[in-house]
């Protein structure tokens, strides 16, 4: 178990298994020392896919809950690409997008579940750049989708 994984299962927390693609892409490229990983959408431990508009029929809080699962599929492509997330060298980017309501504004605390727990599994690695993104609607239905780049060894 790498060092992230254990500070995640001190959280409570557990990776899943790296999400398949569901249409014609690939879920990462490494070119160089960076990692580049296709969107995440936010799944619970049960594999359901979280659905809805913030600012309509999901409240900021299970937004932040959303991005945080997100973020854990991140994770999960990251040691499928990998082979191990001690491999990460920094978060550089992250891009959260979040299925909004018109009228909706608060996006940054919605990725902010997502920031937090890269954050707190990787300690400064985790800190990134990132935009969060107000969308009409997202593959699936989903609330969040987030995507990364990460500098690697």
């Amino acid at each position: 178990m790498s060092d992230v994984e254990q500070r995640l299962a001190d959280l409570g927390l557990k990776l899943p298994e790296a999400p398949q693609p569901v249409a014609n892409y690939v879920p990462h490229i490494v070119s160089g020392n960076q990692l580049f990983i296709s969107g995440q959408i936010a799944k619970d431990d049960a594999g359901r896919v979280l659905t809805g508009l913030l600012g309509a029929d999901v409240s900021i809080e299970d937004g932040r809950t959303a991005a945080r699962y997100a973020a854990l599929s991140l994770l999960a492509q990251a040691k499928a690409a990998l082979g191990s997330l001690d491999r990460v060298v920094q978060v550089l980017r992250v891009t959260g997008f979040v299925a909004s309501a018109p009228g909706f504004y608060e996006q940054p605390a919605v990725i902010n579940g997502a920031s937090d727990l890269l954050v707190a599994a990787l300690g400064d690695a985790g800190r990134h750049t990132r935009s969060a993104v107000g969308v009409a609607n997202l593959p699936l239905n989903t609330c969040v989708e987030i995507d990364a780049i990460l500098k690697i060894r």
